[in-house]
């Protein structure tokens, strides 16, 4: 088993595990063999019989997941974004349900926290850590919101060649007027 395999099967299968119902669809496909690709790696995995998945050898695939490059911060960002760009192949039958079940699995950090800590902790770092995420993207929310403004205040004021040709020969004509002006009050003030 590749080290990328065995990171990548273990938090899987854990989730899997706390979620009786996912394993139930995925028993439904034991021996079906799926490849993951994202960038340059391939991870080629195995549906086990209990409902988990287990490591493979390369070979035809029932199902490819061709994730996108940018998959890692999607995961931690935009779940749906993520599901949304990744783009199964294969058996229809197995995608539609290893298709379901990424999309629903959710991991229970608090319950993990509380098997270390006790559940009233847990509960605390849980809550603390929500305030966390919450506050850091209501930071990069305005972060993009006050550079989407400055882009469009700055994009203001800039002009096509032609309107800067116009405003030019508008410039030049008033300054000619305004000579003309200073001689006939020069002449009437001698």
């Amino acid at each position: 088993m590749t080290v990328l395999a065995s990171l990548l099967i273990k938090p899987l299968n854990h989730l899997v595990a706390d979620a009786p119902w996912a394993g139930e669809r995925l028993r439904r496909h034991a021996g079906a063999h799926l490849l993951i690709a994202a960038g340059g790696w391939r991870v080629n995995l195995l549906v086990g019989g209990d409902g988990l998945f287990h490591p493979a050898s390369a070979g035809v695939a029932d199902v490819e997941i061709a994730l996108p490059d940018d998959f890692l911060a999607k995961m931690l960002v935009d779940r749906q974004s993520l599901m949304a760009s990744a783009r199964l192949s294969g058996s229809a039958e197995i995608a539609e349900t290893l298709a379901f079940v990424f999309r629903n699995l959710r991991w229970d950090a608090e319950g993990d926290l509380a098997r270390l800590v006790g559940d009233i902790p847990a509960r605390r770092l849980a809550l603390a850590g929500q305030a966390l995420f919450a506050s850091g993207r209501a930071a990069g929310d305005h972060l993009v919101g006050t550079l989407g403004a400055c882009a469009s205040d700055l994009s203001g004021p800039l002009a096509a060649a032609a309107e800067i040709a116009a405003f030019s020969d508008e410039v030049g004509a008033l300054d000619a007027q305004l000579q003309r002006l200073e001689r006939r009050l020069g002449r009437l003030g001698s």
